[in-house]
């Protein structure tokens, strides 16, 4: 189910309090960090997902979403592209309700088929900004 609302997005953000943010970084100048501690910020319980690094922001930091091991509202995409239809797999397999991909980050079939197996879907828009914009 696309979302494209205004209500749909403020509903997802209303009744999201995980979010796995796959693809989070340490270094202050990347965008995935400060939308992270934005969203911890906001209240929200922020689940970083990169191989890369043991912890985020003070959070353990898993390599993949199935890795997890609790509940995840929403899967937030900062990687390219490319990586979304493994994004999807793992975001199907571990039961997330809904998929956001930040700005610039698309692909059509893997949105699709999280489509066909009832995920949300947010494609190419800051969760950060839109949040910004709907909640406060």
């Amino acid at each position: 189910m696309p979302m494209n609302t205004d209500q749909d997005l403020r509903k997802l953000l209303r009744t999201a309090s995980t979010i796995a943010m796959v693809g989070a970084s340490n270094d202050p100048s990347r965008e995935s960090f400060g939308v992270m501690h934005y969203l911890m910020q906001a209240g929200y319980h922020v689940i970083p997902v990169n191989p890369k690094y043991d912890r985020v922001l003070g959070q353990r930091c898993f390599p993949d979403v199935r890795s997890i091991g609790e509940r995840v509202d929403i899967v937030d995409v900062f990687r390219r592209s490319d990586a979304v239809p493994g994004v999807v797999d793992d975001a199907i397999a571990a039961g997330a309700p809904a998929i956001w991909l930040q700005l610039g980050v698309v692909h059509p079939q893997a949105e699709q088929r999280a489509e066909q197996r009832g995920l949300a879907v947010v494609e190419n828009r800051c969760i950060a900004i839109e949040h910004r914009r709907l909640m406060t």
